[in-house]
């Protein structure tokens, strides 16, 4: 529990103390006297019960546990700072846009509720949303083109520069229509007999779906198109027997409608974790920190593993 005696005024003294490397020069920057800020850091050191800053010849040096405190202190300002200029945003009903990158699975799944949980709060906020392959998002996030990203995790060259925060879990499937001769069948080796729609090489799920084939002593589907596109997948499957593997997000409202079925296949290897990716060591915008928490309270309500 945090000590009801600490106040903002003594994040915010540490924190200009510990970057200027002098109280002189952090008085002078917070419009205080030298007495007053060197009052308050020993309230603030009497609260945390350690010393944080000590004065010496060529100035203030900061302790060891005053570097650790100083991480969590200019993390706690910065959030707060983001929080009032959110609010400040929102009363002003501020007009600006937002570029979020999202996976096919959480395009259908996950978007849809977590945008219009961030609609409810910031309507006058344009959000632009980008679809594709899960390399061309991640390149997308990476030079700035957008905000944020929420897919599966990738490969881990793939993520470099990256952050990853876990939303929810999720599988692969083997999905076809309701009157296809295999529809309940357990076996992954019947299919081969069939046309398979297969992700595609640099897709997310390709790695996954590949180790299942091996696992399984498949190893060729001759007749196969691959391709990730939602729009083609569904329609191949419904109008012909061809069969469909797909993240389970993408297919998850035609299962529940009855549209497609999935096959009761193991594909446990195929489970991954879904969740936001942004820039590392880059603090993102208000509005992003916003959609985030939207997304997180999303998957709260569609009650995703």
């Amino acid at each position: 529990m945090i000590d009801r005696r600490l106040k903002v005024r003594h994040l915010q003294a540490f924190v200009e103390i510990a970057n200027q490397k002098s109280l002189k020069r952090a008085a002078e920057f917070l419009h205080l006297t030298q007495p007053a800020i060197s009052k308050t850091l020993k309230e603030l050191e009497s609260i945390t019960g350690v010393t944080l800053l000590e004065r010496g010849r060529g100035g203030v040096l900061i302790t060891a546990e005053g570097e650790v405190f100083l991480r969590h202190a200019s993390t706690s300002l910065n959030a707060l700072d983001q929080a009032l200029n959110s609010v400040s945003a929102l009363q002003k009903g501020e007009q600006g846009s937002l570029a979020i990158g999202a996976l096919p699975s959480v395009a259908a799944r996950l978007m849809p509720s977590a945008t219009q949980i961030f609609k409810q709060d910031f309507p006058h906020i344009t959000l632009q949303l980008e679809g594709g392959q899960h390399s061309f998002l991640v390149d997308r996030l990476r030079t700035g083109s957008i905000d944020l990203l929420i897919g599966r995790l990738g490969k881990p060259d793939q993520m470099k520069g990256i952050s990853f925060t876990q939303l929810y879990m999720e599988d692969v499937v083997v999905v076809c229509s309701p009157d296809h001769p295999l529809a309940k069948t357990s076996r992954l080796a019947d299919i081969s007999a069939y046309q398979i729609i297969y992700p595609t090489l640099d897709s997310a799920i390709r790695p996954l779906v590949d180790l299942v084939m091996i696992a399984n002593n498949i190893n060729s589907l001759h007749n196969r198109i691959e391709s990730v596109s939602a729009t083609f997948g569904r329609g191949l499957a419904l109008t012909s027997d061809a069969l469909w593997i797909i993240s389970s997000g993408v297919v998850a409202t035609d299962i529940a409608n009855g549209r497609l079925v999935a096959l009761p296949i193991d594909m446990g290897l195929t489970n991954g974790p879904i969740g936001i990716m942004t820039r590392a060591e880059e603090d993102l915008s208000p509005f992003a920190q916003v959609f985030r928490q939207a997304a997180i309270k999303a998957v709260k309500e569609l009650q995703l593993p």
